[in-house]
């Protein structure tokens, strides 16, 4: 359970499918379809969407790098957080966002997995949240030419670890898209 006091609701949380983040990603088609479908049953039980969206010089703002990819539409009632670091609390207003919401449970899909997806599920754990790491709905591209393991390698090790990471008063759990329960 959250350990954020009278924050019962659930938030599913989008990050960077951007054009320019997930081009060349691993099993791109298959994770951003998984996405999509998360999205449709958030929607459907009345469940916060956020979308988050990296900024940098390689993903100038309104360029189509930065963009969403096209297969993903956020609707106007949904909020986009824009950031500049891994972790998508850090100097943003997520957390507040969040807060008015009542939410203190995230369920967390995009990318990078080793970037991105890692920052702010460690993020949101050390700020009290129950976080849900969707395991076929988050990506990476491939890195080993800079000395990282495989994508395929870092997306099932992220997926590992973080089934059994523990914390008093949260809980961190891993499910494929299929066994999402926006409900809990």
């Amino acid at each position: 359970m959250t350990t954020l006091e009278n924050r019962p609701r659930t938030a599913l949380v989008v990050i960077d499918v951007q054009n320019g983040v997930v081009g060349d990603s691993h099993d791109r088609d298959a994770v951003v379809g998984n996405i999509g479908t998360l999205v449709d049953r958030a929607r459907d039980a009345g469940v916060d969407v956020v979308w988050v969206q990296h900024n940098s010089d390689e993903l100038v703002a309104e360029s189509e790098p930065w963009h969403y990819v096209p297969e993903l539409v956020r609707l106007d009632s949904e909020p986009l957080v824009q950031k500049a670091y891994g972790d998508s609390f850090e100097a943003t207003e997520l957390e507040s966002l969040l807060a008015e919401r009542g939410v203190g449970r995230l369920v967390v899909a995009g990318a990078q997995t080793d970037a991105c997806i890692r920052s702010t599920l460690h993020g949101a754990f050390t700020r009290g949240y129950d976080t849900t790491l969707v395991t076929d709905a988050h990506t990476t591209e491939d890195l080993t030419p800079y000395g990282a393991p495989p994508p395929q390698d870092v997306i099932a090790h992220t997926n590992l670890y973080w089934s059994f990471q523990t914390a008093p008063g949260r809980t961190a759990e891993t499910v494929p898209t299929a066994e999402v329960d926006f409900a809990m």
